[in-house]
Parts: structure tokens; sequence; C-alpha cells
């Protein structure tokens, strides 16, 4: 399902052109339509492929974007969007590092990919963000070992868009079937939990910010 936000819709994502290939995927929209957690097919950019509406639900209040939409590329939002803090609770230590040690790995494998080299540049052309790529990841990755980069179990913090929620944590589920890790794709659903108790404070909504928002490495001095 293509994911909509403040008028701005996805373009369709390539998908292999066999009609097995084709008729699958209709099924497996289907069938992800029918998951009641947030879910999404990424390729190795982090460009979605699929998403469902829970997906869409939980990003529903996110403000338009030119190229750091959730449901467009999922990596350019936890690390470029300015309302990513906003859904994405302990956004640095819990989404961003993953996140950017994710990227550095996939950058590995497939340096030459126009769409990784992209998001590396506008890595680049912020001073903080960079820092934290090339100094501070390493460190964080050394301080909390490697298993914190993993995706597939780890428990992370939500503030979801439904009252009734608010705020929440989710475990990642990484549940690829083996004919979509064979197109390249990789599926991840979040497993909302049941909401905090009522008498626990909410974490405040952090301040909306530029790209350069993380604090893993100082600022530069002046």
């Amino acid at each position: 399902m293509a994911y909509q936000a403040g008028g701005q819709r996805s373009a369709p994502r390539p998908v292999p052109d066999s009609p097995e290939a084709q008729a699958y995927f209709q099924d497996y929209a289907a069938y992800l339509e029918a998951v009641p957690f947030p879910s999404v097919v990424l390729d190795h950019r982090w460009d979605v492929v699929l998403a469902n509406t829970a997906f869409e639900t939980l990003f529903r209040d996110v403000s338009p974007h030119p190229t750091a939409l959730p449901g467009d590329n999922f990596l350019r939002f936890v690390l470029f969007h300015p309302d990513a803090s906003a859904v994405l609770g302990d956004h640095e230590s819990s989404w961003c590092l993953p996140m950017l040690a994710c990227f550095a790995a996939a950058v590995e494998r497939h340096g030459h990919d126009a769409g990784l080299q992209a998001i590396r540049r506008e890595i680049a052309q912020d001073p903080i963000m960079e820092a934290a790529y090339r100094q501070g990841l390493p460190h964080w990755i050394r301080a909390v070992g490697e298993g914190a980069v993993e995706h597939d179990g780890a428990v992370r913090p939500l503030h979801h868009p439904d009252p009734r929620r608010g705020a929440t944590e989710c475990r990642i589920v990484g549940d690829t079937p083996r004919t979509l890790q064979d197109m390249g794709y990789t599926r991840l659903t979040m497993v909302l939990r049941e909401p905090r108790p009522a008498s626990a404070p909410r974490r405040p909504r952090a301040p909306r910010r530029g790209a350069g928002h993380l604090s893993v490495v100082p600022a530069p001095r002046a």
C-alpha cells in the first residue's frame, strides 16, 4: 500500500516484472494489510516497497518533506525528518545510531550504489551528523556492543498518535520470507506493546530540529 502524507504520494517502487513475482507481491500486500502492527518491506536502500495501514497510522501526523517521508525511505526519515523524534522515542540512541550502523554496513556491501551514495553525501553535508558517523558511531558500538545494532528483537520506544496508546514501546521483528529475501527485500514489523501505566509521566516531545541534531559528539566550535 502506498504511503500518503501531506498530499505527497510516494512513487511505486520497482518490483520484479515476472507474472509470478507480481502475483506474489499482490498477495503479500493483502497479507501485510491484515497484520495489526506497523509493518513495512524495504529494499537495501531502505526505500519502502510495501507498507500496511498500521504503518501509515503510526506516522499519520508527520509533516510533508521533500526527501524524508517515512513511506518513501525509512532511513532518510529517521536521520533527516524534523518530526522523527516526535514519533520515535529516544530518537538518537534507539533509532538514529542503530540505523547509522546498519547504513555503514550497507555502504560496505553496496559501496557503488547511487542511492546509498546520495544518503552518504547528505550525511557529509551536516558537520554534526558527519562527526557522529565517523567518530561517534564507532565509539557508541564499542560502548553498547554489536548486539545493539541488530534490529530484530530490539525493544524501542514510540509515541503513537492514538491517545489510547500514547507513549509505548515496540519490539522490532525481522520476519522476511525467503521469496522476499531472494528479491533483495527485508520486512520489519513493530509489535506494539501495551501502553505504559497512566501514572508514568509521558516523555515530552522533542523540539523539531534540522538534520544536525545528534548529540553523540559535541557540536564543532566556532
